[in-house]
C-alpha cells in the first residue's frame, strides 16, 4: 500500500493549523478573537456523534459478550483503576507544589480581591455524592441524547445491551442493524476530523487573541509547575501502567498524536472521543472494554484536573500566607477526591471544581479562585491532553487485566506494521 504524503497526514496538518492559528492571535489579537466560532462548530459536529457512537459500541459490545458477569467484573475494576490513578495524580500534585512552593511571596490580601469575578462558579450548586449517582440516572433515554450526558447514555446503552443479549435468537436482527448504524455514524466521524485543523487553528487562534502569550508570564511558575508536573506524571505513573500492559507509553502516545494535537488546540477531550474509539478498537482492544472504559474516564478519570485541582488549592493558600498543615491537607485530599469526579463536558468545569473546593474546605478562602482565573484557559490544554492520555491508557490497561488485550496486534500497530488510519477510512 503507498504510503500517504507527510503533507496529506491529519497529524502534519493540524500542526500547521496551530502555528497558523498562534500567528494569527499574536499578530492581530481581534482577528484571532473572532476565530472562535471555528473552533467551537468543529467542537458541535462532533458533539452531535458521540451519543449514539457511545450508544452503538456499548450496546453491540456488550450484546457480543458470552458471560454478562464480565460487564459487572469490567466495571468494578475500571472504577477501582480510576480511584487508584485519580489519587495518585492528586497526591503528586501536592507533593510537588510543596516542594516547589510557587505561591510564595506573591502576599494578596483576600480582602482585596474582587468576589464579582467569580460569581459564575460560586452560583453553581456543588453536589452531593448522592446527587451525582441519581444524576446517572436520565429522566428519559431521549433526554440523556438530547443533553449528550455521558454517563446516562452509558447507563441507558449497557442496559440495552443486557436486554439484547438476554433476547437471543430474537436479539440478533437489532443487533446486526445497530452495528451497521454504528459503521455508518463512524463514518460521519471520519468525515468530520477532515475539519480538525481548521477547527484546531480557530481554537488556538481564539486563546492567544484573547490573552495573550503574555499571559503565560503571569504566575508563571505556577503553569510551568503544572506542564512539568503532568509531564512526570504521565512518564512515571502512566508509563509504569503501560510497561505493565506490555506495550510503550513512548509508542502509545505517537500512535494518537493526532488527537493529542488536536485536543491541544481545542482543549476539549471530547473533540477527539468518537475517533479514539475506533483507534483503540484498532490497536487491539475490545469493543466492550473500549465502550465501557473510555467514556466512564471522561468523568471519573480526569488526571489532569486532579492534578490542577491540587496544585491551584495550595497555590491560593501559599499566595495568602496560609500554612496548611498535614491534617488539613488530607482533608483537601478527600473533598478533591468527590469534586473532581463528574466535570466532562461542563463549560468552566475545573474552576467550578475548585470553587466547590474551596468552598468545603475550613482554611482556604474561595476569594484565592480570583488569582487563577487569568491562566485557567493556558492551563487548559495541558489538563486536557493529560485527561486523553490517562484515559486512553487505562483502556489498554483494562483490557490487559481482563486477558482481552490483543497485545500481538498492538505491537504490530504501534510499530507501524499496520496502517490504522488506512483502515479506518476504507470502513467509510
Amino acid at each position: 500500500m503507498r504510503k500517504k504524503a507527510f503533507y496529506s497526514t491529519l497529524y502534519f496538518q493540524v500542526i500547521v493549523g496551530l502555528m497558523l492559528g498562534v500567528l494569527v492571535g499574536y499578530i492581530n489579537p481581534a482577528l484571532g478573537i473572532s476565530l472562535k466560532p471555528l473552533g467551537d462548530g468543529f467542537i458541535n459536529l462532533i458533539k452531535m456523534i458521540i451519543t449514539p457512537v457511545i450508544f452503538c459500541t456499548v450496546s453491540v459490545g456488550i450484546a457480543g459478550m458470552e458471560n454478562l458477569k464480565a460487564v459487572g467484573r469490567v466495571g468494578g475494576k475500571t472504577l477501582l483503576y480510576f480511584e487508584v490513578i485519580t489519587t495518585l495524580a492528586l497526591v503528586i500534585g501536592l507533593v510537588v507544589v510543596n516542594v516547589v512552593q510557587p505561591g510564595a511571596g506573591i502576599n494578596a490580601d483576600p480582602a482585596s480581591m474582587d468576589m464579582g469575578s467569580i460569581a459564575n462558579y460560586t452560583s453553581v450548586k456543588s453536589q452531593t455524592t448522592m446527587e451525582f449517582i441519581m444524576g446517572i440516572i436520565p429522566k428519559s433515554a431521549v433526554g440523556a441524547f438530547a443533553d449528550g450526558n455521558l454517563l446516562q447514555v452509558l447507563l441507558f446503552s449497557v442496559l440495552f445491551g443486557v436486554s439484547m443479549s438476554a433476547m437471543g435468537e430474537k436479539g440478533k436482527p437489532i443487533l446486526a442493524t445497530l452495528e451497521r448504524f454504528g459503521q455508518a455514524l463512524l463514518g460521519i466521524v471520519n468525515l468530520v476530523m477532515k475539519l480538525a485543523p481548521i477547527g484546531a487553528f480557530g481554537a488556538i487562534g481564539f486563546t492567544i487573541g484573547k490573552y495573550g502569550i503574555g499571559t503565560l508570564s503571569q504566575l508563571a511558575q505556577l503553569v510551568a509547575c503544572f506542564y512539568l508536573t503532568s509531564i512526570l506524571f504521565i512518564i512515571v505513573v502512566l508509563g509504569s501502567v503501560c510497561w505493565w500492559s506490555g506495550i510503550s507509553l513512548w509508542k502509545l502516545l505517537r500512535y494518537i498524536k493526532e488527537e493529542i494535537l488536536i485536543t491541544l488546540g481545542t482543549a476539549s477531550t471530547e473533540s477527539v472521543l468518537p475517533h479514539m474509539m475506533e483507534k483503540l478498537e484498532a490497536l487491539g482492544c475490545t469493543r466492550p472494554i473500549v465502550g465501557l472504559v473510555l467514556p466512564t474516564g471522561y468523568s471519573f478519570n480526569l488526571d489532569g484536573a486532579a492534578i490542577y485541582l491540587t496544585m491551584s488549592s495550595m497555590f491560593i493558600a501559599q499566595a495568602m500566607n496560609i500554612h496548611i498543615d498535614l491534617e488539613h491537607q488530607l482533608l483537601l485530599l478527600g473533598i478533591l477526591l468527590l469534586t473532581s469526579k463528574g466535570g466532562a463536558g461542563v463549560a468552566g468545569a475545573a474552576l467550578i471544581a475548585l470553587t466547590a473546593t474551596l468552598q468545603a474546605h475550613p482554611v482556604i478562602p474561595v476569594a484565592g479562585v480570583t488569582l487563577v482565573i487569568g491562566i485557567d484557559r493556558i492551563m487548559n490544554e495541558v489538563r486536557a491532553v493529560t485527561n486523553l492520555i490517562g484515559n486512553t491508557v487505562a483502556t489498554v490497561a483494562i483490557a490487559k487485566w481482563e486477558g482481552v488485550l490483543d497485545i500481538d496486534r498492538a505491537h504490530r500497530v504501534l510499530n507501524g506494521e499496520i496502517d490504522v488510519e488506512a483502515q479506518l477510512e476504507g470502513n467509510q
